[in-house]
C-alpha cells in the first residue's frame, strides 16, 4: 500500500517537473502546463503535502528516502517562493533608520524622566 503512493508521487512529480520523460503518456504535457501555471508557494505545499503523506502512513528509512526528493523539491520551490535575497544597502539603511528610531525613543522617555 505504501509502496504504491511512493510510486504515484514520483509519478506525479514526473508529469509536473519533467513531461518528456513521460512522453508515451498522452496527458502528459497538459498535467505540467497545468503544474507551470501555479505560483511557486502553491507547488511548495503540494510537494511536502505530497511527500509527508507516505511517510505519516508507514515512517519506514525507505518511505522517507524514496519521498526526500519530492520534499526537497518542495522545500526549493518554497525557497524560490520567499523571493530573491535583498542587497547590503538597502539592509544596512534599514538598519540605521531604525538604530535613529530607537535612539530618538531613549532620548525622549530620558526627557521625559528629567521633567
Amino acid at each position: 500500500m505504501i509502496w504504491g503512493v511512493s510510486q504515484l508521487n514520483a509519478f506525479v512529480l514526473f508529469l509536473c517537473e519533467a513531461p518528456f520523460c513521460c512522453q508515451f503518456i498522452e496527458f502528459a504535457n497538459a498535467v505540467s502546463a497545468r503544474a507551470d501555471k501555479l505560483r511557486p508557494w502553491q507547488k511548495a505545499a503540494f510537494y511536502c503535502g505530497m511527500a509527508v503523506f507516505p511517510v505519516m502512513l508507514s515512517l519506514t528509512l525507505t518511505t522517507l528516502f524514496g519521498n526526500a526528493i519530492a520534499f526537497a523539491t518542495g522545500v526549493l520551490y518554497g525557497l524560490s517562493a520567499l523571493g530573491k535575497k535583498g542587497d547590503a544597502i538597502s539592509y544596512a539603511r534599514i538598519h540605521q533608520q531604525q538604530k535613529q528610531m530607537d535612539e530618538e525613543k531613549l532620548t525622549g522617555s530620558l526627557e521625559g524622566q528629567a521633567l
